[in-house]
């Protein structure tokens, strides 16, 4: 019992990754470890070295699943660790990365190991192995800071809503609202464009995971220029700016699904500037009871105007079923270019006051009869 592991000594190594397809899917390691492993790939295969097992931080549980599994070792990447065997070598446990500033870059299919002579991916430059984002090189930026400096989305146009004028010219008719020749305003926003990222990284304070498709997250916490940003490769994402505003980015479709209820307080203003079409269909399949409201409440002081530039506006109500319904404490005006058409079994109008009809034409009435009764009719 005087010689087991743990107080047989301690054997340690420095290697290089050359093979990380486990077929245990364990998350090991084929390193060539220096001194102890020749370079000559005739004499020594990667195949033949030992599996490493890979030393897990305390915060990945490494079972069933929980955690970070596989681990970000890629073939090339310089590691340290210790045989848990001692001097015989044969069951290494790799401890950690070593990161450096490579010297040589890899040859494909080159003779020798100690290097990702399968697939040369890495490394990919001789430059400190720190992730670039990490670095706040200006003059050597990331290919995705670059690429989101340049795909802004700028001068985005927003509702731009025409004035109506007074519909009638006598007053006595039809009276324009107090202190204004026009019942609905001009408005005329300007255009909106997307902020260029805020990005201000100094080292150390940003941290930076990037994995080999080249997806992207950042928790940077350098003074003054704090953000979070995450991006898939395609360019989706989102970051958070110092401030707290938000920008998100999604380069194809974009899906949400809720099984409860939504709610949103915007408590500014709202912009949606949509290229395409936008369709609402509210209480599909529910009815009775069941059945919600699509409702639309503006407060004081503020309008609804709906514009169309070229096409229609259409309100269509279930047949013998449905009402359209409008209730106004002021004015209702109608004001068409062409004609104003009516069609249906029955006109019930009551006037408390005046009803006046100024026709520029042929005033028509017909029907099989008239009535007109009233205490004074004036035909003239």
């Amino acid at each position: 019992m005087g010689n087991f592991m743990g107080k047989d000594g301690f054997v340690w190594f420095v290697g290089v990754v050359e093979d990380r397809l486990d077929p245990k899917h364990l998350g090991r390691l084929k390193v060539r470890c220096l001194g102890y492993h020749t370079e000559n790939l005739g004499k020594l295969p990667t195949s033949d070295l030992p599996w490493c097992h890979v030393m897990n931080p305390i915060t990945s549980a490494t079972v069933s699943g929980v955690g970070q599994s596989p681990l970000g070792a890629v073939e090339g990447t310089w590691v340290i660790g210790f045989f848990r065997d001692g001097s015989a070598a044969q069951e290494p446990v790799i401890m950690g990365t070593l990161p450096g500033i490579p010297g040589n870059l890899p040859v494909k299919d080159a003779a020798k190991g100690f290097q990702d002579y399968g697939h040369a991916n890495y490394p990919k430059y001789k430059e400190t192995d720190i992730n670039r984002l990490s670095v706040g090189d200006d003059d050597n930026p990331h290919m995705s800071l670059t690429i989101r400096k340049a795909d802004i989305d700028s001068t985005v146009s927003q509702a731009d809503i025409e004035s109506i004028d007074r519909i009638a010219e006598q007053e006595q008719i039809l009276p324009p609202p107090a202190g204004s020749g026009a019942r609905v305003a001009q408005d005329e926003p300007d255009p909106w464009s997307e902020p260029i990222t805020p990005y201000a990284a100094q080292y150390p304070y940003n941290h930076v995971y990037e994995s080999e498709a080249g997806h992207v997250r950042e928790m940077d916490d350098t003074h003054g220029a704090e953000r979070i940003h995450e991006r898939h490769n395609s360019g989706s994402g989102y970051e958070i700016f110092p401030d707290g505003s938000k920008v998100t980015r999604v380069k194809k479709d974009n899906y949400s699904i809720i099984t409860g209820d939504d709610y949103c307080h915007i408590q500014g203003d709202s912009t949606k500037t949509i290229d395409g079409g936008l369709r609402v269909f509210v209480n599909k399949d529910r009815v009775g009871d069941n059945a919600n409201n699509y409702n639309i409440q503006v407060g004081a002081g503020a309008n609804v105007t709906i514009q169309v530039d070229e096409g229609d506006i259409n309100l269509i109500a279930p047949a013998d079923t449905g009402n359209i319904n409008m209730k106004a404490g002021g004015t209702i005006a109608i004001e068409s270019g062409q004609g104003v058409y009516l069609r249906t079994k029955l006109v019930d109008a009551e006037v408390n006051e005046t009803w006046t009809e100024i026709v520029g034409g042929v005033n028509k009435k017909t029907g099989s009869e008239i009535d007109m009764d009233a205490d004074t009719i004036n035909l003239n």
